[in-house]
């Protein structure tokens, strides 16, 4: 017998109760098969009659069938009742009525029923850009800025200047741990040395040397010195300052363009321009869709797969962070609206997959795991780890997924396209070249 009652949002509680009768016959069954190969002292192995066995074994078999007929019996029971459990339920022994009956509560979440909304009113902004020629020359510029030469100088060190230098720091007149460097090099404004250490700096010139104090901010990493006041002193040995390289053969040979020289770079730079651009048009739509999806579709989201979704978050930052420690975490709290907000656009996402009938598209996958592996050092290797990893692989299919039903969805959307440039788009483009 099933009965199902409601409580607040998608909680439901089950109560189940499952007749002596099959409890006695999965007991019986599984003392039978116990009895088979049975070492009861007094007996041969497999020779004890059954009353024995039961003596023996009744109690922990009773506890083994209990606990499986609870998974089946409680399987069959949403299945009675048309439901779709968020998550696994919390079951609660009740006190049996008739001798040997087995009752008990589950208590779980639901799936959210709704109609999907909003598929065939979505109006979308296109953005409508090309690559320039001075987008193509700043981002040659900016090729340039990420290999320059240094060229020693007799003048002060400023921002952009590679310094190399000698460091001694103390905190009240002892030298404290990792307070003394030798022969350091560093590019100064590149945000490697503290703001007040650079500043002590600035302007010395080769063979000069320097001291001043400075106190480490509250949250430095290191908390030993965290908050405290430190005297450093440092030597200047040397101070170069960048020159850009020409755009020659052997510029264009330290980006992997060893034949046809400069125009082969500037066309393979474009292409790479017009692909990331059409990337970020696409992005741009498919926050739209999103957007509008989610706000055509104001659903209560099972909270079980909110606080999964939020220990995924949780887990991802510790990783980006390089760290197993939980306690560098940000509060629970700060995490809960991105987490309903994927749990519910998944929700929707699926909805739209399961009325438009969308299977992946194993073709567009491979697509895109060779875009990824590209841009390793040896493809094949990146390709053969990435199909090792389930998750990735898992993640990766999930993204073509999601892009599928991206398209789709925009296929019935009314786009207005919209002139734009390369840099409103990419923050990155014709101007950028002359803000050096």
């Amino acid at each position: 017998m099933v009965s199902v009652e409601s409580l607040s949002g998608l909680e439901r509680r089950m109560r189940v109760s499952v007749p002596a009768s099959r409890v006695k016959q999965q007991v019986d069954a599984r003392l039978l098969k116990v009895s088979r190969t049975a070492r009861i002292k007094g007996f041969r192995p497999g020779k004890a009659p059954i009353h024995v066995v039961r003596k023996h074994y009744g109690p922990q078999v009773q506890e083994e069938v209990s606990a499986d007929l609870i998974r089946e019996t409680f399987a069959e029971a949403v299945r009675q009742e048309k439901l779709v459990p968020a998550g696994g339920p919390r079951i609660e022994p009740q006190s049996a009525g008739k001798p040997g009956e087995l009752h008990y509560t589950a208590t779980f979440e639901i799936y959210p029923q709704f109609e999907l909304q909003g598929v065939d009113s979505l109006r979308l902004t296109r953005p409508k850009a090309a690559v320039a020629d001075g987008d193509l020359d700043a981002m040659i510029e900016s090729l340039r800025r990420q290999r320059p030469d240094y060229l020693a100088v007799e003048r002060g060190c400023a921002d952009g200047d590679r310094v190399t230098l000698d460091f001694e720091g103390k905190i009240g007149g002892e030298v404290f741990e990792g307070g003394r460097s030798e022969g350091l090099v560093v590019v100064l404004g590149s945000n490697r040395l503290l703001p007040d250490f650079e500043q002590g700096i600035r302007g010395a010139a080769a063979s000069e040397s320097r001291e001043f104090e400075l106190r480490f901010p509250d949250e430095y990493q290191v908390k030993k010195i965290a908050g405290k006041a430190a005297r450093f002193s440092a030597t200047i040995h040397q101070v170069e300052e960048p020159k850009l390289p020409e755009v020659d053969a052997a510029f264009c040979e330290a980006f992997g363009v060893s034949e046809g020289g400069v125009e082969a770079l500037r066309s393979e730079v474009r292409d790479n321009m017009e692909r990331e651009l059409a990337q970020a048009v696409q992005a741009r739509l498919k926050s739209q869709v999103m957007e509008q999806l989610l706000a055509a579709n104001p659903i209560t989201v099972p909270k079980t797969l909110v606080e999964v979704e939020i220990r995924d978050m949780q887990m991802e930052l510790l990783r980006r962070m390089g760290t197993r420690n939980a306690r560098k975490l940000p509060r629970r709290e700060s995490f809960e609206p991105g987490a309903r907000r994927r749990v519910a656009l998944g929700l929707i996402l699926n909805e739209v997959i399961r009325k438009a009938g969308i299977q992946p598209d194993a073709g567009k996958v491979q697509e895109r795991l060779d875009e990824i592996v590209a841009g390793f050092a040896d493809p094949e290797a990146a390709r053969q780890q990435y199909l090792q990893n389930e998750a990735a692989l898992r993640q990766l299919q999930m993204a073509v997924l999601e892009d599928q039903v991206v398209t789709h969805v925009i296929g019935f959307a009314k786009v207005k396209d919209e002139p734009s440039t390369f840099k409103e788009i990419m923050n990155f483009g014709a101007e950028a070249a002359s803000e050096e």
